[in-house]
């Protein structure tokens, strides 16, 4: 009678590894291709502003975003040969469908940043900004002590990486607030990284740059809050971007996060865009002040 009972299990599951699998694997897909196309729903047709939307997270973003339909304003500061990869890059969204603004210019600039805002203003009328995006990688990678004066950081250097790199967060945000470009349901994402808390030779400044810009982080979402905008940081692993590449001993960071991911690879710009445009589904409304950490587990791991 049990080798009955175990014959007639085996012949279920012959039968389920000959097809009978394949069924949810359909259903899955299927419950996929819906929620996708609810998810643009919901997506379609509002803005995002993304600040440094010409390579890496921003780029990706950008184009993750334009796929569920929302339309976008890009701020970049390119010259001469990455100019060409901006104009593929505004194709590619501009081939979603919808409506694609890039402007060239210094974000932390105070005259510049007054000038886009109205002509932000001017495009999106009477429209909020769904989602801000702050995602500027520009500061100096000098030692605080070096052989010399001259090789190490100097008062100039940190101040401008502070700027650039955190405190242009805010000005960002007073001047969209100002402007009525930021409403109820509207969404802020700085972006900073495990260099926040953990240090790295030369990466003085900017890990500086990145616990104050958590701090601006906290601050903005406590006094928005009760205005119905979310304010959080993305705190992504190690990922191959032009920025990472720009870090003196980049290779041996690289070689330490793939030894650590318990994914066995490095985090990708992509799946960074994912993780925002999922974020930005209308109906999230209590993840506020957070640093959100989308690296496959590296920083868990030993």
């Amino acid at each position: 009678m049990c080798s009955a009972v175990l014959r007639k299990a085996e012949c279920c599951n012959d039968k389920d590894a000959q097809g009978l699998k394949a069924k949810p694997r359909r259903a899955s897909s299927e419950f996929t291709s819906r929620k996708k196309a609810m998810a643009q729903e919901d997506l379609k047709g509002k803005w995002a502003l993304i600040l440094g939307a010409s390579s890496g997270f921003g780029a990706a973003t950008a184009l993750e975003l334009a796929r569920y339909g929302v339309n976008i304003i890009g701020l970049h500061l390119d010259r001469g040969p990455a100019l060409e990869a901006v104009k593929e890059l505004v194709g590619q969204i501009e081939s979603c469908g919808v409506q694609v603004h890039y402007l060239n210019m210094n974000i932390a600039n105070a005259e510049k940043r007054s000038d886009a805002v109205a002509q932000i203003k001017a495009w999106l009328g009477e429209d909020k900004l769904h989602m801000v995006m702050h995602s500027v990688a520009f500061g100096s990678l000098q030692p605080f002590i070096g052989p010399d004066a001259e090789h190490q950081l100097t008062q100039t250097q940190l101040e401008m990486t502070l700027d650039v790199m955190a405190n242009s967060l805010v000005y960002w945000v007073q001047d969209l607030w100002h402007a009525n470009l930021l409403g109820r349901g509207s969404r802020v994402f700085s972006m900073t990284s495990a260099g926040s808390e953990e240090v790295f030779r030369t990466y003085g400044a900017v890990s500086a740059a990145k616990s104050a810009l958590e701090s601006h982080t906290r601050q903005l979402a406590l006094e928005l809050g009760k205005h119905g905008v979310m304010v959080n940081c993305i705190m992504a692993g190690v990922t191959d971007t032009p920025a990472l590449r720009k870090i003196p001993g980049n290779d041996e960071i690289v070689a330490i996060a793939m030894r650590r991911n318990p994914t066995g690879r490095l985090t990708t710009p992509r799946d960074v865009a994912v993780t925002i445009r999922a974020l930005c589904d209308p109906e999230i409304e209590r993840i506020n002040g957070a640093v959100i950490v989308v690296d496959g587990g590296e920083r868990i791991s030993m």
